[in-house]
C-alpha cells in the first residue's frame, strides 16, 4: 500500500491504489462533479458503521482534501472519528473493495461491518 505521504486537511490518508481506483471509477461514469465522501452514521453491532460514497452535494463545514484529482470529503461531525485512518483499495484473490484502517477504532462487530 502506498499513501500519499503529505498532511491533509480532512485528517483522513487516500492510498495511491484506492485514488486511482476511485479516479478510475469516476471517469468511467464520465463524472467530474463528485467527490468520494466518507462518512460514520451510528449502527450496526458495535455502535458505528463507516459510510463511503460518491457524492455530488458539499455540506456546511465539509473538510475536502484533493488526492491525485479525487476529491476527498469529510463531514464536521465524522472529522473526529476518522482522523488518521486510511482508506485503501485491495484487489486480491480474497478480496476486492475499499477498506479504512482507522486508529481511532478499538473494537469491531465480528462480521466486521461497525466499530466503536
Amino acid at each position: 500500500m502506498t499513501v500519499q505521504n503529505e498532511t491533509t486537511d480532512t485528517g483522513v490518508l487516500l492510498s495511491d491504489s484506492a485514488a486511482a481506483k476511485a479516479k478510475a471509477l469516476l471517469d468511467q461514469e464520465g463524472r467530474d462533479d463528485l467527490a468520494l465522501r466518507i462518512a460514520v452514521q451510528p449502527g450496526g453491532c458495535a455502535g458505528l458503521r463507516y459510510q463511503l460514497f460518491f457524492d455530488d452535494r458539499q455540506l456546511d463545514g465539509d473538510i475536502i482534501q484533493d488526492f491525485g484529482g479525487v476529491k476527498l470529503a469529510v463531514d464536521r461531525m465524522s472529522a473526529p472519528y476518522v482522523q488518521g485512518a486510511t482508506i485503501d483499495f485491495v484487489d486480491s484473490i480474497e478480496k476486492q473493495g475499499f477498506t479504512i484502517d482507522n486508529p481511532n477504532a478499538t473494537g469491531s462487530c465480528a462480521c466486521g461491518d461497525s466499530f466503536n
